[in-house]
């Protein structure tokens, strides 16, 4: 996302909305409703399949909105909601949800509404928008999310200020994010690391540590209700990308995507995957 009313370039979101629904079924399965690495209770039972890692993004997303403690009859916001995948999965979960998704990208908000129907109870809408300028009023939500998605806004403080802002006192705001060691961090302050990334990705920012975030939340209004480090259960997203790259984007390469080099820094701990909630004070 990015501050005004044009989104920002993110190439493998062009290559999904190019070829999502053109005959090619993994890709179909593995991205047409979560954009999102994939969560495993036990990464051994990965088999590799499209029809596996689809349910390994639905849990991602479950984990998400667990964390906030979402439940029947709230209002809930997902900014930077992609195809719309984790309020569908909200929507077929729980009753008299109050549903918003929030994306700066029209033709992702085009998908989301052609693909999800609200079940009988809820309500569910598509707004475009910026998350670091939200388009709603105060207190206008029990809960925020965003999931896997972050790195793209062009300023956490900014966000975690609107999200303070559009929750109701007592809401709870939660999110997934890549959280560098400290001492890995310099590297991917490099111009090679920013450049390497944004090839497939766009302007990302990996930089953010945990601490940061404590720092972040404590000075925006919130406490902490979970701190959960997921990076083993993601793993198997390594070599399922690296497997299904070819087939669907022959004209990039699949380190770019799911690469060795990237499985291995996650591996390592130098690149961690946390589930981080808190609580509007």
């Amino acid at each position: 996302m990015s501050h005004g009313t044009a989104p920002i370039s993110l190439p493998y979101f062009d290559i999904l909305l190019e070829k999502l629904d053109t005959g090619i079924t993994a890709l179909d399965h593995a991205f047409g409703r979560h954009v999102h690495w994939g969560y495993w209770p036990d990464p051994s039972r990965s088999n590799g399949t499209s029809e596996d890692f689809a349910e390994a993004a639905e849990a991602l997303s479950r984990q998400v909105y667990q964390a906030a403690g979402v439940k029947n009859d709230q209002a809930y916001l997902d900014a930077g909601c992609g195809f719309g995948g984790t309020l569908a999965s909200i929507n077929e979960n729980f009753t008299g949800m109050n549903l918003t998704g929030l994306n700066i990208d029209p033709r992702q908000i085009a998908r989301a509404e052609k693909k999800i129907q609200a079940r009988s109870g809820n309500t569910l809408r598509f707004a475009a928008g910026d998350a670091c300028a939200m388009p709603f009023p105060d207190a206008s939500f029990d809960v925020v999310s965003a999931v896997e998605c972050i790195f793209h806004f062009p300023s956490r403080r900014a966000f975690f200020a609107e999200a303070h802002r559009v929750l109701k006192p007592g809401g709870t705001l939660s999110i997934c994010d890549f959280l560098p060691r400290r001492f890995f961090r310099w590297y991917l302050r490099t111009n090679g690391a920013r450049r390497s990334m944004a090839k497939l990705f766009g302007p990302v920012q990996m930089d953010y540590t945990l601490g940061d975030y404590r720092q972040l939340a404590a000075e925006s209004g919130f406490k902490s209700l979970m701190e959960k480090n997921i990076t083993r259960n993601t793993i198997p997203t390594y070599p399922f990308l690296r497997k299904l790259t070819p087939e669907w984007a022959p004209n990039i390469d699949s380190e770019d995507w799911g690469g060795r080099k990237a499985e291995w820094v996650s591996r390592l701990g130098f690149l961690e995957y946390w589930i981080l909630a808190w609580r509007r004070e």
